[in-house]
């Protein structure tokens, strides 16, 4: 019989430049107030990440949580489906656009078929 953890427990981290399963944040360090800005994620930046039907990113979600809130809010989910069919192959990378009223912090977190849960996160200003 499993042990009951927290879900946080099931994710691992760790630096993306020597772990090619950790999610990397591109965004403004700092941003305008209500105005909207690009936040794009990728798995596998400087060490690529296989992307096979038997090894492969299954989804990348992403969230951000503002100074001083309970909770995070979900900014996109996004699924690849494609590992190989017909030689058809995803790559694990997501570009959103949203705003922000107040200073927070990005979470990313994704998905391994065979490694499992990954996580990274990244302070935003509101100037």
């Amino acid at each position: 019989m499993c042990e009951p953890v927290g879900f946080g427990a099931l994710y691992q981290s760790g630096d993306w430049k020597g772990e090619k399963h950790v999610p990397v944040i591109h965004s403004p360090e700092k941003v305008e107030k209500g105005e909207p800005f690009e936040v794009k994620v990728v798995i596998g930046e400087e060490i690529p990440h296989p992307n096979t039907l038997e090894h492969h990113i299954k989804w990348i979600k992403v969230y951000f949580q503002g100074e001083g809130d309970k909770f995070p809010v979900e900014i996109g989910n996004y699924n690849f489906t494609s590992h190989g069919e017909y030689g058809t192959f995803t790559e694990p990378e997501v570009t959103v656009k949203f705003k922000i009223e107040k200073s927070g912090k990005i979470y990313a977190t994704s998905y391994c078929n065979i490694h499992g849960l990954w996580e990274n996160s990244k302070e935003i200003k509101v100037e």
